[in-house]
């Protein structure tokens, strides 16, 4: 799993490339910190590479969509393959994000 995250456009964009399970939690965890204070501008996900994601990388980025809200950023997931999308629609987090 790689995580970058830089700032294009005046947003912050997070590219997701692997397999967001257990095993690559923590290491992408620090790698999206920055996003934890994204001081109201808009965060990307973009999750054309993302190949999927377990229940641990559903709770970091719920903890980042939270604290961006807060913050008046907006949190939009984009390139989401089936088998993320299904288990956004599994779990609820569908109703949660944005999707483009």
């Amino acid at each position: 799993m790689t995580t970058t995250v830089q700032e294009i456009d005046g947003k912050l964009v997070a590219k997701l490339n692997g397999e967001l399970d257990t095993a690559a939690a923590h290491d992408t965890e620090l790698a999206l910190q920055p996003l934890m204070e994204s001081g109201g501008k808009d965060i990307i996900f973009d999750c054309s590479e993302l190949e999927y994601i377990a229940s641990s990388g559903l709770r970091i980025l719920l903890s980042i969509r939270k604290n961006a809200t807060e913050q008046g950023s907006r949190v939009v997931l984009k390139g989401v393959n089936d088998v993320v999308l299904d288990v956004l629609n599994l779990t609820g987090f569908i109703s949660i994000f944005e999707i483009e």
